[in-house]
């Protein structure tokens, strides 16, 4: 059987770059889509740069409540005012002509549900990374939905073939070696090294979205970055 690394996150909206890392780190990246919505994380709001400090932006919703999957909720409309705040935050970044019309493209995007629309933001930017990995919605895998937490990932990584689990470093406390090893897939944590780019001349702010990454670099610098890490 050949090798087949499985990454699953939940779709964070222009999360940061260790997010991007573990998804060019393996085949199949899926996204997590039909799990508990959590109020308060990262599904939709991440941060930016504004006036040179750290700024929380967010995608408005509808009706959001822990108790639905993430892909029952529908955000709510108020688009143009997001766009506003990129640009008074990033206009005179190095690369905001040719980063901003994506954004405006994700942002604008007209889909109501929150899990697509956010997995199309996930498409739009690792198209523009040019990140190869295959991305699957684990609402479209044929899975046992009643097992839950670990159970329910080793399961889909089990359907999916995979020799390796890969995870953010974050989830240590979360999954077990012996049990995935058990199953005959190695369980590997991935740690973002420190990345630091200038940010205008402001002191630098470390850990923001995707789009402060982008704003700052060119394609070329980031996937350097994308290898920036160390498996633990």
């Amino acid at each position: 059987m050949s090798d087949m690394k499985i990454g699953i996150m939940q779709p964070y909206f222009l999360p940061y770059i260790g997010y991007w890392q573990l998804m060019n780190a393996v085949d199949r990246y899926v996204i997590y889509d039909d799990v508990a919505y959590i109020k308060q994380g990262w599904i939709n709001r991440n941060r930016m740069l504004l006036n040179g400090k750290e700024f929380l932006f967010s995608i408005p919703l509808a009706g959001a409540s822990s108790f639905k999957n993430i892909n029952e909720i529908a955000i709510a409309l108020v688009k143009s005012r997001l766009l506003k705040t990129i640009a008074q935050g990033y206009a005179k970044a190095p690369f905001y002509d040719t980063v901003f019309p994506l954004i405006g493209d994700i942002i604008n995007y007209e889909e109501q549900n929150l899990a697509r629309y956010v997995t199309h933001s996930i498409r739009a930017v690792a198209d523009y990374l040019g990140i190869k990995t295959e991305l699957v919605l684990s609402s479209e895998i044929d899975k046992d939905s009643s097992l839950r937490a670990q159970d329910k990932v080793l399961d889909m990584c089990q359907t999916l073939g995979a020799t390796e689990y890969f995870n953010a470093i974050g989830g240590q406390q979360l999954y077990s070696r012996e049990e995935f090893l058990s199953a005959g897939i190695a369980l590997r944590f991935l740690k973002t090294n420190p990345i630091v780019y200038q940010q205008f001349n402001n002191k630098f702010v470390p850990l923001l979205s995707i789009l402060d990454v982008m704003m700052f670099n060119s394609v070329e610098n980031i996937s350097a970055m994308l290898v920036n890490y160390e498996l633990v």
